[in-house]
C-alpha cells in the first residue's frame, strides 16, 4: 500500500496494537486552544509601536474624562472607561437620591439579613423560568405558594394553584383576568353576549391605579365606587351593589387602602354579594387586592375574616416586597383552587428540553426575590412576622397619638382607635392590655394625617404642602396628596410605618413636624418657608439640643469678624 493508504503499526501503554494512518496520527496531537485563538484574531494591529500597549485600552482613575466633560445620556459613547471608573460615576450620581430608610412614602422594604443579602447575590444571576436548568429554585417558588394558601385559608393548600410576579400590579391583571373569562364562558354557555354592553369591575375610588390598569388595558368598564368620611375613606359595600349587576366579573377589594391603610370590609361586601345571588341568581365572585395587608393581617389580626375562609373570594394577591419583608421584585397570586383558574390562561411550553406550564404575563423573571421570600418564610415563621407586625402597629399608633395630641393635626387613619367605646370602657375597667392588637381598628401601619380645623382657622396662610418640602431639607420623604375623587378637596400627608421604621426614628419624625409646624405659624409666607428651609438642614431636636449644651451668651462677645469653623 502507498501514499495516504499505507498502514503504520503503533503499540500503546495498555499492550495493544492499533494500525493507523499518518495524517491521523498528526490531527490527534495535543490542540493549544489558547493558540488557535490568538491565530484567529483579526490581524490589525491595535498595538503602539513603542510602549505594546493596546491603545484602544484605555485607563482612567475616578471619572477620568467625565470630569470635565458630560456622561453619556442619549446615546452610546464611541469608547468606554474601565469598570471602577463607571462605578464611581453612577455610585456618585446616585448619591442624590433620598435614602430608603427615610423614604417614608413607599411599602416597598428596604432591609434583610446579610444572610438574605448573601443568598440573594449567589442567585442573582437565575431566571426563574428555567425551571429545568433550576429545579431546586422551582421547588422554593411551590413551597411558597402553598405555604401562602395555607396562610390564607386555601380550602386545600396542596390543591391551589398560584405564581409568583413582579408584584402586585402582575398579579392584579392575572386575577382580574381570570374572572374575566370564567364571566365569559358562562355568558358563552347560555347563549348570551360577551361584547354588549360587555364586561364591568367594580372597585373603589381609592383603588390603586393597578387595579384601574387592569379594566383599561383588557377592555372592561371601570366601576368606581365614591368613597366618604363615612366610609372611612374606603370602599362603601351597600354603595358598590348599586354598580352590580349581571355583567359584573368581579369586585375588586382592597385589604389596606394606599390612601389611609384601612381595610376594606370584604366579609360585609361578600354577605351583600350572597343576598344578590339568592335574589338574581349571579355568582359574583371576590378578589381581593391584599398588596400590603396579605402579609399583615393573617399575623396581626388572624381573626379577621377576609381570605378563602369565605368562599365568594377566588383569588388574593400580596406584594413579596412589601409587609412580606423581601426586595423588591416579587409579588404572588393565589387562586382558591384550580377551578377558578381557567385553562385559557395556562400555556404549555416545550422549552430548553422540558415541558413548562405558564401563566403569568412575564415570561423571564429574576428567581432571587423568590429565594428571599421563602428565607423569610422559614427565618422567621408565624411567630416572627407577627412579631414584626406588631412592633409596626405599635410605632404607628405612637405616631398616630403624638401628633393628635399637638392639636395641629388630624389623623384619618384609624389604627390607633379602639374598636367601639362600649369595648373602651371595658378593657379600662378590668384593666386590660393597652397594646392588645384585638381591641383597635384593623388595618395596615400607615398614619394619615392633615392639617387640623383649628390650626387650619388660626393660620389660613399656611400651605400643608410646605410640610413636606420642609421635611424633605431634613431628608425625611414624606408625600402630601389629594384623597380619591369625591374627596379631592382635602389634601393629606402618610407616613408608612415600616420594619426599619423604629421608635428612635418616630421620636424624631416627631420632633421634626412640631418644629416645622410651629416654624410655620410663627412665620407663615413662602418667604418665610425659604428661611425655615435654610435653618432646617442637619438641625435636630431642639429639645434634645438643649441637654449639656452651651446657653446663649455663654461664649465671648463676637468681634464681628468671619469664624470658620475648622
Amino acid at each position: 500500500m502507498h501514499g495516504i493508504n499505507q498502514l503504520v503499526l503503533i503499540r500503546c501503554d495498555v499492550s495493544c496494537f492499533f494500525f493507523l494512518n499518518p495524517t491521523i496520527m498528526a490531527l490527534s496531537k495535543h490542540v493549544n486552544p489558547d493558540k488557535l485563538i490568538q491565530d484567529s484574531h483579526d490581524k490589525k494591529s491595535h498595538y503602539h509601536g513603542l510602549t505594546k500597549a493596546n491603545a484602544r485600552q484605555v485607563e482612567h482613575t475616578y471619572g477620568a474624562r467625565y470630569n470635565t466633560s458630560p456622561i453619556p445620556k442619549y446615546s452610546i459613547s464611541h469608547k468606554g472607561i474601565n469598570a471602577e471608573a463607571a462605578y464611581q460615576l453612577i455610585h456618585d450620581e446616585l448619591s442624590l437620591d433620598g435614602s430608603p430608610v427615610l423614604n417614608l412614602a413607599s411599602f416597598v422594604h428596604t432591609w434583610m439579613p446579610p444572610q438574605a443579602d448573601k443568598l440573594f447575590q449567589e442567585n442573582i444571576s437565575k431566571n426563574l423560568i428555567d425551571t429545568d436548568e433550576y429545579p431546586a429554585t422551582q421547588a422554593l417558588h411551590t413551597r411558597c405558594i402553598s405555604i401562602l394558601a395555607d396562610l390564607w385559608h386555601a380550602p386545600s393548600a396542596k390543591g391551589a394553584i398560584g405564581t409568583a410576579t413582579t408584584g402586585s400590579s402582575e398579579a392584579i391583571q392575572l386575577g382580574g383576568l381570570a374572572m374575566k373569562k370564567i364571566w365569559q364562558e358562562k355568558r358563552k354557555a347560555a347563549g348570551k353576549s360577551i361584547h354588549e354592553p360587555g364586561p364591568n369591575i367594580v372597585m373603589g375610588a381609592n383603588a390603586q391605579v393597578a387595579l384601574e390598569k387592569f379594566a383599561r388595558y383588557f377592555e372592561v368598564e371601570c366601576r368606581l365606587v365614591p368613597v366618604s368620611v363615612e366610609s372611612h375613606y374606603r370602599l362603601d359595600p351597600k354603595k358598590a351593589m348599586d354598580f352590580v349587576d349581571e355583567n359584573t366579573i368581579g369586585v375588586f377589594i382592597i385589604l389596606g387602602s394606599t390612601y389611609t391603610g384601612h381595610y376594606e370590609p370584604v366579609k360585609e361586601m361578600s354577605d351583600l354579594l350572597d343576598q344578590h345571588e339568592a335574589k338574581t341568581g349571579h355568582f359574583v365572585p371576590i378578589h381581593v387586592d391584599a398588596a400590603s395587608g396579605g402579609f399583615i393581617a393573617p399575623f396581626a389580626t388572624p381573626k379577621l375574616e377576609w381570605d378563602f375562609k369565605l368562599p365568594r373570594v377566588v383569588s388574593i394577591n400580596a406584594s413579596g416586597h412589601k409587609f412580606g419583608l423581601s426586595y423588591v421584585g416579587v409579588g404572588w397570586v393565589i387562586w382558591r383552587d384550580k377551578a377558578h383558574l381557567p385553562k385559557d390562561l395556562i400555556f404549555e411550553l416545550h422549552y430548553l428540553g422540558s415541558v413548562e406550564y405558564s401563566f403569568s404575563l412575564n415570561f423571564s423573571r429574576p428567581a432571587a426575590p423568590i429565594i428571599a421570600q421563602y428565607f423569610n418564610l422559614i427565618h422567621l415563621g408565624f411567630e416572627g412576622y407577627r412579631a414584626v407586625a406588631l412592633d409596626d402597629m405599635k410605632n404607628a399608633r405612637l405616631l398616630s397619638r403624638a401628633l393628635e395630641a399637638s392639636k395641629y393635626y388630624t389623623v384619618l387613619s384609624d389604627i390607633h382607635r379602639k374598636v367601639g367605646s362600649a369595648m373602651e370602657s371595658m378593657k379600662d375597667a378590668v384593666g386590660m392590655d393597652d397594646e392588645d392588637i384585638e381591641s383597635y381598628t384593623p388595618g395596615l401601619p400607615v398614619v394619615s394625617f392633615r392639617f387640623s380645623d383649628l390650626y387650619k382657622e388660626k393660620y389660613p396662610e399656611v400651605q400643608q404642602h410646605w410640610i413636606q418640602t420642609l421635611l424633605r431639607a431634613k431628608g425625611w420623604i414624606v408625600p402630601n396628596y389629594e384623597l380619591p375623587p369625591d374627596l379631592q378637596q382635602v389634601e393629606i400627608l402618610r407616613v408608612v410605618v415600616r420594619e426599619s421604621m423604629t421608635e428612635v426614628l418616630i421620636d424624631q419624625l416627631v420632633a421634626d413636624i412640631i418644629e416645622i409646624t410651629e416654624g410655620l405659624a410663627h412665620q407663615g409666607s413662602s418667604t418665610h418657608t425659604l428661611t425655615i428651609l435654610g435653618q432646617a438642614q442637619h438641625k435636630r431636636n431642639r429639645a434634645e439640643q438643649t441637654e449639656g449644651s452651651l446657653k446663649e451668651g455663654s461664649g465671648s462677645k463676637s468681634s464681628g469678624t468671619y469664624a470658620k469653623p475648622c
